[in-house]
C-alpha cells in the first residue's frame, strides 16, 4: 500500500502543479491586494475542493458528472463567472495604466476567499475528476470511500501548499521588479488567461 499511495500522491502533485484556474485566481488576488489576499484565495480553492471531495465520497458528485443537463448548467455558470473575473481584471489593469491611475486594491477581505471557492464549486470538471480518477488511485486494502477521502485531503493539502507558495513568490517578485508597468502587464495576462479559461470551460465535455 505505501507504494500505491506514493504513486497516487505523485499523480495528484503533478495535477496540482499544472497551471489552471486555481493558479490564475490566486495570481489575480495577489496582484490586486497582496499576499494575504492570495492566501485567502488559496483557502477558498481548498474549501471548494473539499466540498467536491465530500460529495464524491458520498456519491453525489457522480450524479452531477453523469447528468448532461446538470453538468451543462454548472459549467455555463462557472464559465460566465471566470469570464467576468477576467474582464474585471482587464478593467483594473486599464484603469491603472491610465494617466494618474493606480492599481486597484481588491474587493474586500472576503473577495479572494469567495473567488477561490466559487471558481471550484462552479467547475463540474472537478466532479468528473474526483469520481473518475480517485477510485482508481485509492490505495488497495482500504475501503474505497476512506481511500478517496484520504486522497482528497492530500490534494487539498498539496493545493494549499502550492498556491500559497505561488502567492509568496509573486509577492517577492513584485518587491524586486517593482513598478506599476510590470504589475499592469501581469494583470493583463491574468485577465486574458481567466477569459480563456472561462471559454474553455464553456465548451468542455464530460
Amino acid at each position: 500500500m505505501p507504494s500505491a499511495l506514493a504513486g497516487a500522491v505523485a499523480v495528484l502533485a503533478l495535477l496540482t502543479l499544472a497551471p489552471g484556474t486555481d493558479t490564475a485566481v490566486v495570481v489575480r488576488a495577489t496582484l490586486d491586494a497582496g499576499f494575504g489576499a492570495g492566501v485567502r484565495t488559496a483557502v477558498g480553492v481548498a474549501a471548494g475542493l473539499t466540498a467536491w471531495g465530500l460529495l464524491a465520497v458520498v456519491g453525489l458528485a457522480g450524479l452531477l458528472a453523469a447528468s448532461a443537463e446538470a453538468f451543462t448548467v454548472v459549467k455555463i455558470v462557472g464559465a460566465t463567472y471566470l469570464v467576468v473575473l477576467g474582464l474585471r481584471t482587464l478593467w483594473t489593469a486599464r484603469a491603472a495604466a491610465a494617466p494618474g491611475g493606480e492599481p486597484g486594491r481588491g474587493g474586500g477581505r472576503g473577495s479572494g476567499l469567495r473567488a477561490g471557492l466559487l471558481t471550484n464549486l462552479l467547475n463540474p470538471k472537478i466532479a468528473v475528476f474526483y469520481t473518475g480518477l480517485l477510485p482508481q488511485l485509492a490505495p488497495p486494502g482500504m475501503p474505497r470511500s476512506a481511500g478517496m477521502a484520504l486522497l482528497v485531503l492530500v490534494h487539498v493539502g498539496l493545493s494549499l501548499l502550492w498556491l500559497g507558495t505561488c502567492a509568496g513568490l509573486l509577492t517577492r517578485a513584485r518587491a524586486v521588479v517593482g513598478g506599476a508597468r510590470a504589475r499592469v502587464a501581469l494583470q493583463r495576462v491574468t485577465g486574458v488567461t481567466l477569459v480563456g479559461l472561462g471559454a474553455r470551460l464553456a465548451v468542455a465535455t464530460r
